[in-house]
């Protein structure tokens, strides 16, 4: 049997804001078609692992490298020439979605064509009949094709982040990086939006990264789960091994006050 290749490699990496750091010579394998949680406590360094690997911070200088669709990515504190051809494959979605308030919802969306149909065309809004059938359709699949006339910053928050993934769908990536999706949504919008990513990982075979606050949605949408502490991974394995024990060591005595009814045993 062959297992599915790895898309993203990060090994021992580390990476430093000054005196303080945010990561300490972390390492992690991501395959073709998985969905992972990256969960932890605030600062633990979900964030900015996530940005490192989109290329949008650079690693510390050292023997740390990241490599992306089997392409060094950064490596010795810098990013390569290989970046810009990665991110061309790989969607980042951001907390705060990253839309471009004055634009339409559909225009938001067509922007992830930029890197095949060239900027001008897009700054212009000349878009291929290609492009606008795959903007409306990406709008459809996450169920916000009426709001494709909207200005961006008239439509809620769960609108907006489901433009942000029909973006990605446009762009055409193969790999979803996904910061904290939810963590302004209100609780069905969030659960919806979850939804939409766990859909394109398994019917589309979409490979997803996604950090959450919340630990029952990695649970619950997520088969392997990596957690951060400190800057290090203190758990990489199934979601359905993360027990009480190891939560309480990632987040502390007071998790178990804080988590509600249906946490692991």
């Amino acid at each position: 049997m062959t297992l599915p290749a790895a898309v993203l490699s990060v090994r021992d990496v580390s990476k430093s804001y000054r005196a303080a750091r945010a990561l300490e010579r972390v390492s992690l394998e991501v395959l073709r078609g998985e969905m992972i949680a990256l969960i932890g406590p605030s600062g633990s360094g979900k964030s900015t692992l996530l940005r490192l690997i989109a290329g949008l911070a650079t690693i510390d200088a050292g023997k740390g490298f990241i490599d992306g669709f089997e392409q060094r990515l950064q490596e010795n504190g810098r990013l390569t020439d290989k970046i810009r051809a990665v991110r061309r494959r790989t969607g980042f979605i951001f907390q705060q979605f990253n839309l471009v308030d004055r634009l339409s919802l559909f225009t938001n969306v067509a922007l992830g064509s930029l890197g095949r149909i060239g900027f001008w065309r897009g700054l212009f809004g000349v878009w291929p009949a290609e492009t606008r059938a795959a903007a409306m359709a990406a709008l459809a699949r996450v169920g916000v094709a009426d709001r494709a006339g909207q200005r961006a910053n008239t439509l809620s928050g769960g609108q907006q982040q489901r433009g942000a993934i029909a973006r990605t769908l446009v762009q055409q990536a193969e790999v979803i990086l996904a910061d904290e999706p939810v963590a302004s949504l209100d609780p069905v919008s969030a659960r919806r939006v979850m939804e939409i990513l766990r859909e394109l990982n398994r019917h589309d075979g979409m490979t997803v990264l996604v950090t959450l606050h919340q630990v029952d949605y990695a649970l619950r949408y997520c088969d392997r789960v990596v957690a951060l502490k400190a800057g290090r991974i203190a758990y990489d394995g199934p979601s359905s091994g993360l027990g009480r024990d190891i939560l309480v060591n990632i987040y502390g005595p007071e998790f178990q006050d804080a988590f509600w009814e249906g946490a692991p045993p």
